[in-house]
Order: C-alpha cells, then structure tokens, then sequence
C-alpha cells in the first residue's frame, strides 16, 4: 500500500465531508459507524495490490526449484505473474 494507514481516517473523513456537504448521500447510521465503515472499506481497497504481490510470491514459491535450476529472473517472473493476474481478474492497483 503506497499510502499511509494513518491517512486512512483522514481520507475517509473528507469523503463523506464531501459527499454530505454535495448531499449525494444521507446516512441511516451515525457519522462514526459510517466513518469506521467507510474507512475499513478503503483499506480493503488499497490493500489489493498487497494481496497480489503476496499470492504472487506463493506462486513463485510452487515454483522454487525450477527458478534457481533454470537460472531465471526472480523479479522479472514477478512481474510477468503480477501483470497476468491483474490482467485476468480485471484488477485495479
């Protein structure tokens, strides 16, 4: 994740700032359950490419023996890998 965790709160916060203020959205819950909620969903979201890198080295892992038998890249077999899986799951990051 390229962004702080500390900033989680403070982006959340002035999302929903913005979004109330636009009246774009009217809230049935309290503020802070919105901002707890609002916050653990983009750290969810920001956390992706995280994810991917760790399956990624799983992956690669399965894959250890041959890596080192052959003489391979590591790096560049990351990242062939990475960009399949965005490629074939339609990811963002």
């Amino acid at each position: 994740m390229r962004v702080p965790k500390t900033w989680i709160h403070f982006i959340s916060a002035r999302i929903l700032d913005d979004l109330k203020k636009g009246g774009l959205i009217e809230s049935a819950v309290s503020h802070e359950e919105l901002l707890h909620a609002t916050e653990e969903v983009i750290l969810y979201e920001m956390m992706a490419e995280d994810r991917l890198n760790d399956e990624v080295r799983e992956i690669l892992r399965s894959y250890e023996g041959e890596i080192e038998k052959k003489r391979l890249d590591y790096k560049s077999l990351f990242d062939m890998t990475k960009n399949k899986l965005v490629k074939e799951r339609n990811i963002v990051i």
